[in-house]
């Protein structure tokens, strides 16, 4: 038995990134790994989470104006919403709190969505479906019909949606299942397909073990070995270039598209957006990587449009990395030659 309560708006600042794109917040309208498949793709936390049969899930309120509030009170920059539940035609969380983040100003990402909000300007989100393995579909990748459903609206409605997926060594990196994946969210009109690493701690080990064993018995003796003696970061490495080559032949970003909030000027919106990819291109090179990041973030939180600091040749005298000070100006000129 599943029993939902009210709660309030739940509202977690938080510096973090889903995909590769940095996000300030995670609203979590409902809290609580209860009901549906027995395990879930958390993006955020980059591992499978279990869920119980039964249990009580809090939900938060179905007032926009209360989600606003919130948000409020986290620094600036896109943020997160979700994921949604199978109740959410009768609750309305996600979509309220998606709502009261989009008139905050923010950029959304729009994580699992059932519905979707409508008073809104689109472009303020994105929509992302996270990889669910399906014990009927022997570990394959699996969007319920709900969530089937949701994914064709969300590009019906102007909303660009794609897939995050999670790179498991001896599991989700086998060419077959990849092909499989990606050629299926090509079909769907994907503009995207996200991977993303999958966390090595010892839980979330134990967890992917035991997911496994629960698709597909015959696996998990040469699966544990993968899992707890093979070269774990160059297993993650090959995945990620085996995915990347897959999504580039049909034509997927391996990014999600970046939204643009009401509130942030477009322009500081794209060359953050920039940064970001280049971030990703450069991820060997940590240190840089982690520079790139910086700065966006700094792009995100600076208040104001910076194209015209840019234009005026003043942004070096504002814009606190130095090293980087050239590819970041860059980025702002791109965007005002499209």
């Amino acid at each position: 038995m599943i029993e939902y309560e009210e709660a309030k708006a739940l509202v977690r600042p938080r510096e973090s990134e889903v995909g590769g794109r940095r996000i300030a917040a995670h609203a979590v309208p409902y809290s609580g790994e209860v009901g549906g498949t027995p395990f879930r793709f958390d993006p955020l936390e980059r591992r499978l989470a279990e869920r119980r049969p039964s249990g009580r899930v809090a939900v938060g309120p179905a007032d926009p104006a209360a989600w606003e509030r919130a948000f409020a009170r986290c620094p600036a920059g896109p943020v997160l919403v979700g994921p949604a539940s199978p109740v959410e035609e009768i609750r309305g969380a996600h979509v309220a709190a998606a709502e009261g983040a989009a008139r905050s100003g923010r950029a959304v990402y729009l994580l699992d969505p059932v519905g979707l909000p409508s008073s809104s300007p689109q472009r303020a989100f994105v929509a992302l479906f996270a990889w669910t393995p399906d014990p009927g579909a022997g570990g394959e990748e699996a969007l319920d019909s709900m969530f089937e459903r949701a994914f064709e609206k969300a590009l019906e409605a102007g909303i660009p949606a794609g897939g995050l997926f999670p790179i498991v060594p001896g599991w989700t990196d086998e060419p077959e299942l990849l092909e499989k994946y990606l050629s299926r969210l090509s079909a769907a009109g994907a503009v995207f397909a996200a991977p993303v690493p999958v966390s090595d701690d010892g839980e979330a080990r134990r967890i992917r073990v035991e997911a496994r064993a629960r698709f597909e018995p015959a696996a998990p003796a040469r699966f544990f070995e993968k899992i707890h003696h093979s070269a774990w970061p160059a297993s993650i490495k090959e995945g990620l270039r085996l995915f990347r080559t897959q999504a580039a032949r049909l034509g997927l970003a391996v990014l999600p598209r970046r939204p643009v909030g009401a509130g942030e000027p477009p322009d500081n919106s794209a060359a953050a957006a920039r940064l970001e990819e280049r971030a990703q291109e450069l991820e060997e090179d940590e240190h840089r990587a982690a520079l790139l990041h910086a700065a966006a973030r700094w792009i995100d939180e600076s208040g104001r449009d910076l194209a015209p600091v840019v234009r005026e040749g003043n942004f070096a005298k504002v814009f606190p990395f130095g090293a980087l000070t050239a590819e970041a100006e860059a980025a702002f000129r791109a965007v005002r030659t499209r």
